[in-house]
């Protein structure tokens, strides 16, 4: 049987042992924590509860390190709230060692950017500051200028994604696409609209979904079409197919409307079904006839879609218009062109009443009319 009153003096030793174990480093922890909640408040003019926040991810001993980063950062132009905004985001930025930061403003320098440049892409994204100047920040930037061509637009691009010199994944990325035959300029296509784009973890599962659909990867369309599968989740994908289906379109009808032009499937379902509902409904036009114009979605259903499509109606009804001309033209030319071409020409008939280049009424004779503002 256990005797607990032999093991007394032994328990108490241990426990007197991990007592002066731990006590000491309890102590400079909360001290710490203290110190760094404290500084923030002081220095930094963090709320408490920030600071507090703040100190759980990165706390510091003394204040030596954190005297020097500010100090640094002050000499370098930024201001007093640039430098809380970037403790904010990145609180053990207080324990760099500015000589390792410096280094990476002066390449910045070196290739055009200003100061203004500088600050706002560190407060944008302080984790560049701990990039690496050798294995990361220089290359990424070298394979940006590539297709970029000037440092200015690659500057442009980096100040609006700064996270790019964050992504390893990037020039593994762009390689991939290089490799299966995708262009320099569909790549600059991504780079210009969606940068976000290169650093994603599925690529190559959405190079090959849509090097499925018949997309040529040496064509910019095949850029716009991997923006928009990577853009639109699965689930909302399949609702807008299953909305489409709805209006009696097949998967491939789908697929042929999105080689067309990909940006339709970025319209939200509302507006799809909505275009889907003036089309048949209204104008009682066939829904296939829109999937060789998928462009149409992508444009303003009251400015534009509603009141040409209702004058097109008309004069086809009066048969003004032939119902084998080409339906697409009326809705992608510009506004001078349509009014002039389909509504001031044929104000001799009275089938259209032209107040001017930006309202027009269409007369139904009988009934009810339409007026709509481009």
């Amino acid at each position: 049987m256990f005797n607990s009153h032999r093991y007394k003096p032994l328990i108490y030793l241990n426990l007197k042992v991990l007592f002066r174990r731990t006590q000491p480093h309890m102590f400079c922890t909360s001290q710490s924590h203290s110190l760094t909640v404290s500084y923030l408040i002081n220095n930094l003019g963090f709320t408490p509860q920030s600071a507090l926040n703040a100190s759980k991810r990165h706390r510091f001993k003394t204040p030596h390190k954190a005297d020097l980063i500010i100090a640094f950062f002050k000499t370098h132009g930024f201001s007093h709230s640039q430098i809380a905004a970037i403790v904010a985001k990145l609180p053990k930025i207080l324990s760099a060692n500015p000589e390792r930061i410096l280094p990476k403003f002066q390449f910045l320098a070196s290739k055009g950017a200003s100061t203004d440049d500088i600050v706002l892409l560190a407060t944008r994204n302080p984790r560049f500051l701990h990039s690496s100047l050798k294995n990361n920040i220089i290359p990424t930037y070298g394979m940006m200028k590539t297709f970029f061509e000037s440092d200015q637009k690659t500057l442009r691009c980096i100040a609006s994604f700064p996270a790019l010199f964050m992504e390893h994944r990037l020039v593994k990325n762009v390689k991939l696409l290089a490799d299966a035959g995708v262009s320099n300029s569909a790549i600059h296509h991504l780079c210009r609209t969606r940068v976000s784009v290169l650093y994603s973890s599925d690529l190559r599962k959405l190079v090959d979904e849509v090097k499925e659909l018949g997309f040529d990867p040496s064509s910019v369309k095949f850029a716009i079409a991997l923006l928009a599968k990577k853009t639109i989740r699965k689930s909302l994908w399949d609702a807008k197919v299953d909305i489409l289906k709805s209006w009696g379109w097949s998967k491939e009808t789908t697929s042929q409307a999105f080689w067309r032009n990909p940006l339709c499937m970025l319209s939200s379902k509302d507006k799809i079904n909505e275009v889907m509902k003036l089309w048949v409904n209204q104008l009682g036009w066939d829904p296939l006839a829109l999937a060789k114009i998928p462009w149409l979605f992508g444009y303003n259903l009251e400015r534009r879609i509603i009141p040409r499509a209702f004058v097109l109606q008309y004069l086809l009804s009066r048969g003004l218009r032939n119902k084998n001309d080409n339906l697409s033209t009326p809705f992608y030319v510009s506004e001078e062109l349509f009014f002039n071409k389909f509504v001031e020409c044929f104000t001799e008939e009275s089938c259209v009443i032209a107040s001017n280049k930006h309202h027009y009424k269409v007369n139904q004779l009988g009934a009810e009319a339409c007026e709509y503002v481009m």
